[in-house]
Formats: C-alpha cells, structure tokens, sequence
C-alpha cells in the first residue's frame, strides 16, 4: 500500500485529491495539510512514502517544505499550476521526485506515483523544455539588488546595505532592466515573479 500525505490550501481541492487517490487499490491518503508547514508535520508523523504538494500556500510554501524534507526518506510530488522555470529548478535542488501540472489528466497522477515509488523521477514535458530554454540571467549581485528593490528599500538604502555607491547601485538597476528586457522597477520584479526566478 502507498502511504500518501497531500498538501494542498483549497480544500475542494484537497478533498477532491485525496477521494481520487483512496480510489485506487494500492494507495491510502493518511494525512491532508493546508500548508506547508502542516504538511511537514503530518510526514514526520505518519511517515508516508510519498507528499503530494502544492507550491503558493500560506505559511510556508511546498519547495520549502520539499526542501525541509530533504533526505528524510518520503519522496516528494510537487501539483501546481505554475510551469515556471524558477520553481522547477528549485524543485529539483530540493529534491523533488515529480512535479506535475494540474491541468494534468487525473489518471496521470495515480501513474505518476507508482512511477515515482518505483524509482523514476517524473516531470511535465512543458517544464523540461522550459527549464533548459531560459536560465536567470542575472549575477548574484543583481539579484540581491533587485531582492532589496523588491523588499522596498530604495536606492540610498541598497548602497548602504550593500556597502557601494548610489551610482553602483543604478548601474546595477540599469543592467537589469536591461537584461530583463523592462523599463522600471516595478517590471522587473513582476518578470522575475513571473519565471519563479525569486528564492
């Protein structure tokens, strides 16, 4: 019997899952989470063999989750929406043994899990593609200028937080909406929330 945990914050949602994998012959939902934090708890409780997981949930999201989980022995599914490059690669860092789209067909999922349980790693094509098709093209220094602009300091704040000139810090701005292909600010930080591309 496969042992299942899914964490997933709307709750049709969630019901609806878990109905559809107690259907099976060889499966058995032992936990429902409505975070990650939930979800966490609930596998060091039931020790399941597999978590099914949501990414945007309160509280604590499932990559962190999947990354607090890491190497405790309960393989990780990731079901979201989002077919965004960032989260998958973060996905894969952490762990993840699958990450499928929700706008999978149903009887997918049931496969993937017996595919994941026997040892294979599972992921939606469309992600696969995506993945190798655009990297971050920002440095590390970059992305911890836009991570400030994003946390709302402005300009005078970032250079004495990053211990450079105001003039360090728009050239800094000037290569990154240029390398994101935006005019602003606010463009910027929505195209990186967009890709997944913030940790």
């Amino acid at each position: 019997m496969i042992r299942i945990v899914i964490a997933e914050d709307q709750r049709m949602l969630l019901g609806a899952l878990a109905s559809l994998l107690d259907l099976e012959e060889d499966m058995e939902v032992v936990g429902r989470a409505n975070n990650g934090e939930e979800a966490v708890k609930l596998v060091h409780l039931h020790k399941p063999d597999i978590c099914i997981m949501d990414i945007e949930m309160p509280i604590k999201s499932g990559l962190d989750a999947a990354e607090e989980l890491k190497g405790f022995g309960c393989r990780v599914m990731i079901l979201t929406t989002f077919a965004r490059s960032g989260y998958f690669e973060r996905a894969l860092k952490a762990g993840a043994n699958g990450y499928l789209l929700k706008d999978s067909p149903s009887e997918e999922l049931a496969t993937s899990i017996r595919s994941i349980m026997a040892g294979k790693r599972i992921f939606a094509s469309e992600l696969v593609d995506e993945a190798y098709g655009e990297e971050n093209p920002l440095t590390e220094r970059e992305k911890e200028v836009l991570g400030l602009i994003a946390d709302g300091l402005n300009t005078k704040e970032i250079a004495k937080k990053m211990y450079i000139t105001t003039g360090t810090v728009r050239n800094y701005l000037s290569v990154i909406l240029d390398k994101l292909g935006v005019t602003n600010r606010i463009e910027a930080i929505n195209r990186f929330k967009e890709k997944g591309w913030f940790k």
